[in-house]
């Protein structure tokens, strides 16, 4: 098969997604759900792309299209069941351990334990990472001060709100001030302020040169924050390109939807 190749421009790559794909066993219940009577479902179908050092990227597709898939292979927390992944020069088949402390990985998945503190979760996490007391309890206070943690320190998470379990949940996974960051719907179920507080945090980690990969529905954080983009449907990627490139004079909405339709053959009622 031809190797697939997306722009890259002459910046050094930190990330290269080389054919990744993934299959999952479905259940009774799940073909029901999915309408299919195939025991299987391939969620990832050789996933291509790279990411320069210093580059946000943005990763669009709709619910089931193989986004929050392809990122958990990224971090390590599923294998691909063929391709590889290298980031910052880590494989994510052969060198996973190596590959989670060069990493910051926030899901909207992510549960927090009910009992604890983030204080404690803060302080637990920076553990498993053998990061030093001083260096610790310094971050800790820069972005617990950032999120406006500072008060909740000490509320057991089963009493903060849904924004404040988001943030803490950000901060965990930065306590090890990773220089590759993915954020797994970022802003989901946010209100907007709470929301305003991380696109602008983003944004900070952009100016500071980090190397990002987000997976949004939000067409206005793309184009907010985002160098290039890259857009998954049915677990293929169909796009990757430059963000002024892929849109010209055209919203990234409009040409999200006509790449859609033109890739599914599905009419939608976007423009009407």
């Amino acid at each position: 098969m031809e190797e697939k190749k997306w722009e890259t421009g002459d910046s050094e790559e930190l990330i290269r997604v080389q054919e990744i794909s993934k299959t999952f066993h479905l259940s009774a219940k799940q073909r029901k759900m999915e309408h299919s009577a195939s025991k299987t479902k391939t969620a990832v179908d050789q996933v291509s792309f790279c990411v320069k050092r210093g580059e946000v990227f943005g990763l669009l597709g709709p619910n089931g299209a193989g986004k929050t898939t392809t990122l958990r292979m990224l971090a390590t927390l599923i294998r691909p069941d063929s391709g590889d992944a290298v980031l910052s020069g880590s494989s994510v088949v052969t060198q996973p351990e190596e590959v989670r402390h060069k990493i910051g990985f926030l899901t909207s998945e992510l549960k927090l334990e009910d009992f604890f503190t983030p204080d404690y979760l803060y302080d637990f996490f920076s553990g498993l990472y053998g990061i030093p007391t001083d260096r610790r309890d310094a971050r800790k206070r820069m972005l617990f001060a950032r999120f406006g943690i500072q008060e909740f320190a000490q509320v057991r998470v089963r009493d903060l709100s849904t924004g404040m379990k988001q943030k803490v949940s950000l901060v965990i996974s930065l306590v090890q001030d990773p220089e590759i960051i993915i954020f797994d719907e970022p802003t989901n179920g946010l209100d907007i302020l709470t929301a305003k507080v991380v696109t602008d945090f983003l944004l900070d980690l952009k100016e500071q040169g980090k190397t990002i990969i987000v997976s949004t529905h939000i067409f206005s954080l793309v184009e907010k924050i985002c160098d290039r983009v890259g857009i998954i449907i049915n677990g293929q990627m169909t796009v990757c390109e430059n963000l002024q490139t892929l849109c010209g004079e055209k919203s990234l909405e409009d040409r999200f939807f006509e790449i859609y339709e033109a890739v599914s053959g599905e009419e939608t009622d976007h423009d009407k």
